[in-house]
């Protein structure tokens, strides 16, 4: 099969803005979660999150597009354009109808459509704007990527919770196979916002406390913002125009549990193996499991076990980096790839932040402290959604002689 590789990275992260700056931090095991600024949390249960600080639209986009887009969108659009200028990829070089988007989205820019709903409840229809046609819509990242990058070929959305960012760069890779030349796709999210909070609450599981995945201490996960966006294309095209890449989407599976009280096992350790077996790998080649880590103790028991059953006990170093930033939602998947190809490339893992009492019973080798060595040509990514969604992704280092240069993806590309 066609190898796709990613050539181009644009993140937003609570840890920094653009991959350098998110990579730093993540290394130094940096903590972007903090008391809410975008609003008052003082009613509410869960204070904290993982909120984005520093970024100014106006900054990296067109006056014309702020009023018509949520700060989600503005985050998606700045990466996309990140991305692709990382690629070093002339746009015009490739038929409109070769390009395309695919991205994933978990609950929509809430934070706009909470101020329309205000407008038409508290003023009148007429305070209403009409961008709130499209700009709530969960859909709304692919279509304004496409817009302003003039990507006709393939698009769509995913929508599996904090799955879909994975399931979206498969779907990516799919299109790439099936002929497109370029694909942008990640996942975006921020609903940190009144609306967006009550809603997360009502999930059942945000904690009041600190997020600890595999901690017995662990009480719930706390939320964040933003995510990342990649440009993909296939191994030989990136080989022809003499660009290298930061690795390869190797694998991927996706499977959905059973319903609960069904007294089937979890699905999650069969998408491990459906990734691995895409990748054409088995277990000791894994040089690193970056792992969901819910934050919830029978889920992180859950996936525990899936990974003992797959790799041994302690067979294999596992990381949840996603401590620092929060639960991104369908951008959580996409910047824990970035994450795993910088790993890769650097040979080093970044630790678990705020996690220091690991049960023996679950057999995990996780980094926690410090950043840890790791050796090895390829990373397990893992992400589940809220009602049973499970997806697994294999990423490989590239050969040397396909490996970037070092480049700045992201902030520097503005």
């Amino acid at each position: 099969m066609t190898p796709v590789v990613v050539t181009g990275i644009g993140v937003v992260a609570p840890t920094g803005i653009g991959l350098d700056a998110y990579w730093a931090a993540t290394l130094r095991g940096e903590d972007g979660i903090r008391r809410l600024q975008a609003f008052d949390p003082s009613r509410y249960p869960t204070r904290r999150a993982g909120e984005v600080t520093g970024f100014e639209a106006g900054d990296h986009l067109p006056g014309r597009l702020i009023p018509q887009t949520d700060r989600m969108t503005q985050f998606a659009l700045a990466a996309a354009d990140w991305a692709v200028a990382d690629a070093g990829i002339d746009l015009d070089s490739v038929p409109s109808l070769d390009r395309g988007v695919i991205t994933a989205g978990a609950s929509g820019g809430f934070g706009f459509g909470q101020r329309e709903l205000q407008h038409l409840w508290g003023e009148s229809p007429k305070k209403v704007s009409a961008y709130m046609s499209f700009a709530w819509f969960y859909a709304v990242n692919t279509g304004q990527i496409s817009i302003r990058h003039g990507m006709n070929g393939p698009t769509g959305v995913f929508v599996g919770e904090q799955a879909g960012g994975l399931d979206a760069l498969a779907h990516a890779r799919r299109q790439i196979r099936a002929g497109a030349q370029l694909m942008i796709s990640g996942g975006m999210d921020c609903s940190l916002c009144p609306y967006g909070m009550a809603a997360q609450l009502a999930g059942g599981r945000l904690t009041a406390d600190t997020y600890r995945p595999f901690d017995d201490r662990a009480s719930g996960h706390l939320p964040g913002e933003g995510g990342a966006l990649l440009t993909l294309e296939s191994g030989d095209r990136a080989r022809e125009r003499g660009r290298g890449h930061y690795g390869e989407i190797a694998g991927f599976g996706a499977t959905f549990d059973p319903r609960p009280g069904s007294g089937r096992p979890p699905a999650l350790r069969r998408a491990v193996e459906q990734a691995l077996a895409d990748a054409g790998t088995g277990p000791e080649e894994i040089a690193v499991v970056f792992a969901d880590g819910a934050g919830v103790p029978e889920l992180d028991a859950a996936e525990a076990t899936a990974l003992t059953e797959v790799f041994g006990a302690g067979g294999v170093p596992v990381t949840v980096p996603k401590t620092a930033t929060g639960r991104l939602y369908s951008g959580a998947g996409p910047l824990d790839v970035v994450t795993a190809l910088m790993t890769l490339r650097e040979q080093l893992a970044p630790p678990t932040v705020n996690v220091t009492r690991v049960p023996d019973t679950y057999g995990l080798d996780l980094v926690v402290g410090r950043p840890r060595p790791v050796s090895g040509t390829a990373a397990l990514v893992l992400a589940r959604g809220h009602h049973g969604f499970n997806s697994a992704m294999v990423v490989r280092a590239p050969a040397p002689a396909d490996a970037v240069a070092a480049r700045s993806g992201g902030r520097a590309a503005a």
